[in-house]
């Protein structure tokens, strides 16, 4: 190994004698010694015209006509042009034109495009990513580079070798008209910092970078595409500040640099001279000073900040004898080739100073592999450009940079929805439409729609507190940002006598106008007004996500630079994509493949499944329809009957309150609890017992059939005082008969031997307790203790009485007792004859509300910053009690299977727990791995004997296809 390395330092050394081109090996391939042999090659076999030639890159509009591209064609084939620049257009249209111009030049040719932000920075349907300002609140610098690999990514798709990115500008001026957001930030630690962090990740992607606008175009108030910007700071401060970033990149390896047209009297004496037109700053500065011997290129010659000073063809040759390599989008190739061959022929520019370059240029093109070109692949491109990898990346870097910069008195995130009111008011000029969506997924939020002309503060009076969103376009970052003067009134009068939270969706810079915080309580920094960017923020301020960003600039002295509350979450769920929670991609489609094939051997008529991780919803889909008739298809917001789960949802955390205020124990019997049992044969049964389901206790008592020999004696078609507990639609049962049920329960003989058996009966037995500790029914209990605490507005008893039918996905056909389609009744028979409600069943919801309540399990017991039992009491719940006796249960939950048949795929831990419903549900969580995985379906429409979803195990193959698809160490 080290005679390799010996052998490739002594090629270098080597190579260095012989050309001194550059001495770092920022365009170096892996394969020097074949890169420098396939440079020599072409080299030698290159005329003058052809060499000055690859000194230019064209730009190119693919959005142009026919003709005018084929014109285009010409004048790159006619002079050799080394290399393009793409700009607006359309990626399939770019991909088939850079195929062409490929093939039919005797060099291919170097593709750049300005992609600071992504492909969409120049091109339709492409992805943007967020702005450099957005990135520079971020503190974890390897998300920045996730951001720039997936960049790099994209470019490489589309066959593009060089991004003219990362700016390296510092954005001390907030005045800057051209670079703004396109800055990381206004100090040059955080500037270096993520630009280093973008290059790399480009750089891992295969594609060549560029520092850019050098020595640095961050403290002006023009724009070099329309004048001449003059940067009159000292020599000192430019090489304190300015310089630091490109000395950083170029220390890490940048690609090329990118030459700005600035006058800077204090590095180039000559009056009004261009900085890319300067052999002082160029080749003095840049070259020797700071020792870059990758590429060095110019900014467009067609900018006014510079084709203003001198001619076309003129302009050229000068920057090239400042020291540029590559001359971008000249007004006039033929011209500037034939003034610079005329300069070389007559020894103005010397041979070796443009082998210097050529050289430079085709060794850029070996490392990005137009040695053997390769076609670009046009099928799939714009759906691959496109990917839903994308979104993932996107969202992390908002969640990352998201930043409160005022937050008085902890009004943020926001906990109390129970008892507060709110209020939304969207202002600016674009929509907040995914902003206030998301808020009123966690609370109930009005939206108040203001008029331009009047401020009427009456309107807001029945609102605890204010959301006020500003919201501006996000097409680009130079849109305009800021407030109109009616809405800076506004959010004064409003800060003035209600609570406000000011949500900013654009760059920091428009808060400058507002110049008085005092009122304001809570300040939210978002940057951008994205789609995405309005679902994080409206989960952040409800405590679903942290806030970790910090200020890249500053905002007055009142917000400097650097602040940022780092708010942790309140414990709430929010959504996330699987790739940002430990989940490979594959996850998804296999999921959806399971699915697909339940639906079409008909296992059930639909499904919803949930899977969350980290306390983030990484899956949340709806499959088929309420039943075979197709008729209504499975949405988020319909609920299903939850069979047995009500165990784990209902009975079991009220038990759990019950057991930290010593109403129950584990130890306590039965007749302890009730005494009238205390004569029974269960009187001496433990809680502990009998919710690990070893207790003799029969697995249930069919009471509905007892009353099915004659009818008339148990039923009316009509409710009275007698006949009051209704089953069915015109079948109430006798008021009398729920004191039967309990007595035959009681009366029940227990089973012979002590072992492991499931049984609903201890949850009629809880009910009761509960209910006579309580004075109030278990549905009552549930809803003021949890669910509306909780905001579970779909968690209900009874759900005819909350939602609309056809939001109720229907159960069983009973002929054998009820003679009617269980719709928007429980189909559990024993829950039915107790009026709905059981301790065992009778709950209805969706999954996105189970595993809410399944997060507040993993939580410790704390859910949106409200503690409703201890993590001691939830250990002392999710323990086996009894696993030696090879009983698996904990208390109330179940857990994994002890040997290889049981309730989960077998590849989980065994702290986790959860349960199945006998109607097709499945809700379990696991501590270990933070997840939460919900399964919702009615397999049993319309017949109970439909087991195909239990003999083919989906469920918990689903739960193995979770667990395949983590990520090790993740």
């Amino acid at each position: 190994m080290s005679s390799q390395i010996n052998f490739k330092v002594v090629i270098m050394m080597a190579f260095f004698s012989s050309y001194s081109l550059f001495s770092q090996s920022s365009l170096f391939a892996e394969d020097l010694i074949a890169q420098r042999q396939w440079v020599d090659s072409i080299y030698s076999n290159l005329s003058l015209e052809e060499k000055i030639g690859q000194l230019f890159m064209i730009d190119v509009f693919t959005s142009r006509s026919d003709s005018e591209l084929e014109s285009l064609e010409s004048l790159i084939k006619s002079n050799h042009v080394g290399g393009v620049i793409f700009s607006k257009g359309n990626p399939y249209r770019q991909a088939q034109l850079t195929n062409k111009i490929q093939t039919e030049n005797k060099i291919p040719l170097l593709v750049g495009m300005d992609a600071e932000w992504g492909l969409a920075m120049r091109l339709d349907s492409t992805y943007a990513f967020p702005w450099n300002m957005t990135l520079g609140a971020i503190q974890d610098t390897s998300i920045v580079r996730k951001v720039g690999q997936q960049i790099g990514k994209h470019s490489k798709r589309l066959g593009v070798h060089i991004n003219f990115a990362p700016v390296a500008d510092i954005n001390t001026n907030p005045k800057n008209p051209i670079i703004g957001n396109r800055s990381f930030g206004e100090t040059k630690d955080i500037v270096i910092s993520h630009s280093v962090a973008l290059m790399k990740g480009m750089h891992e992607a295969g594609i060549l970078s560029s520092a850019k606008h050098f020595p640095g175009h961050g403290d002006t108030e023009q724009d070099s595409h329309k004048t001449l910007p003059s940067i009159g700071f000292s020599e000192k401060r430019i090489r304190d500040i300015e310089l630091k970033p490109f000395q950083a990149l170029i220390d890490e390896g940048v690609s090329s640099v990118m030459v700005a047209h600035l006058n800077i009297p204090s590095l180039e004496s000559q009056k009004n001279l261009p900085s890319s037109l300067s052999s002082k700053i160029v080749s003095d500065l840049l070259k020797e000073e700071l020792g870059f011997n990758g590429l060095i290129i110019t900014d467009a010659l067609n900018m006014k900040g510079v084709s203003n000073s001198s001619t076309p063809g003129e302009v050229d040759m000068q920057a090239f004898k400042a020291g540029s390599d590559i001359l971008l989008i000249s007004e006039d190739i033929p011209k500037a080739i034939n003034i610079i061959k005329e300069a070389v022929l007559k020894g103005d520019i010397t041979n070796k100073r443009l082998a210097a370059s050529v050289k430079k240029i085709l060794y850029a093109k070996y490392k990005v592999g137009l040695n053997s070109f390769k076609p670009i692949e046009t099928d799939q491109l714009t759906e691959e450009l496109n990917s839903e990898e994308n979104d993932a990346v996107y969202q992390e870097a908002i969640q990352n940079a998201t930043t409160v910069i005022k937050n008085d008195l902890g009004i943020l995130p926001i906990n109390d929805i129970d008892h507060q009111t709110y209020a939304y008011i969207a202002l600016g000029d674009a929509s907040g439409d995914e902003f206030f969506k998301t808020m009123n997924q966690y609370a109930r939020v009005d939206k108040i729609d203001v008029t331009k002309t009047n401020i009427d503060l009456n309107q807001f009076s029945d609102y605890d507190q204010i959301i006020i969103g500003f919201h501006k376009s996000d097409a680009n970052p130079w849109a305009d940002y800021k407030f109109s003067p009616f809405e800076i009134e506004l959010i004064k009068s409003i800060s003035q006598d209600y609570k406000t939270i000011l949500v900013n969706f654009t760059r920091p810079y428009s808060l400058l106008q507002l110049k008085n915080y005092i009122n304001i309580d809570a300040i939210v920094q978002a940057y951008q007004n994205s789609t995405i960017a309005q679902q994080v923020v409206g989960q952040q301020l409800f405590g679903a996500i942290d806030f970790k960003g910090k200020l890249p600039v500053s905002i007055t002295s009142a917000f400097p630079v650097g602040t940022g509350y780092k708010l942790k979450s309140n414990g709430r769920l929010g959504y996330d994509y699987p790739e940002n929670q430990g989940f490979n991609a594959e996850l998804v489609s296999k999921i959806d493949s399971i699915a697909a094939y339940t639906l079409q051997e008909k296992m059930t008529p639909g499904m919803q499944i949930l899977i969350a991780r980290k306390g983030k919803v990484i899956y949340n889909k709806n499959f088929g329809y309420h039943t075979y008739d197709k008729k209504i298809k499975v949405e988020d917001d319909d609920v299903y009957d939850l069979a047995s789960l009500t165990k784990i949802l209902t009975t079991l955390p009220i038990l759990m309150t019950f057991e930290e205020s010593n109403k129950i124990d584990l130890k306590s019997k039965l007749h302890e609890l009730l005494p009238e049992l205390a004569a029974s044969n269960k009187a001496n049964i433990t809680v502990l017992e009998m919710l690990s389901h070893y207790a003799k206790l029969k697995a249930w008592i069919p009471f509905y059939k007892e009353t099915l020999e004659d009818k008339s004696k148990y039923y009316a078609t009509e409710f009275s005082k007698k006949f009051s507990v209704k089953v069915a639609e015109n079948m109430y049962l006798r008021t009398d008969y729920q004191d039967l049920i309990y007595a035959r329960i009681v009366e029940s003989d227990l089973r012979d031997s002590l072992e492991y058996k499931y049984s609903d009966l201890p949850y009629y037995f809880l009910k009761k307790y509960i209910e006579e500790q309580s004075d109030s029914s278990l549905d009552e209990i549930a809803e003021n203790y949890f669910y509306k605490p909780m905001r579970l507005s779909h968690l209900k008893f009874y759900p005819l009485n909350h939602f609309e039918k056809n939001k109720i996905v229907p159960t069983e056909f009973d002929t054998e007792w009820r003679n009617e389609l269980i719709h928007g009744r429980v189909h559990d028979q024993g829950a039915a004859m107790l009026g709905g409600v059981g301790g065992h069943a009778g709950l209805f919801g969706n999954a996105t509300d189970v595993a809410k309540f399944m997060q507040l399990y993993l939580n410790g017991g704390s859910y949106g910053g409200k503690r409703f039992f201890n993590a001691e009491t939830m250990n002392k719940f999710n323990t086996c009690y009894y696993c030696e006796k090879d009983v698996r249960r904990g208390v109330g939950f179940d857990k994994p299977q002890l040997d290889e048949i049981g309730p989960t795929c077998g590849c989980l831990s065994m702290s986790s727990f959860g349960h199945s419903g006998f109607t097709g549900t499945y809700a379990w969580a696991d501590p270990e791995e933070e997840i939460i995985y919900v399964f919702l379906s009615n397999r049993i429409h319309p017949v109970s004997s439909n087991t195909k979803l239990i003999d083919e195990d989906i469920r918990t193959k689903i739960q193995g296809f979770i667990y395949e698809s983590l990520f090790k160490g993740n």
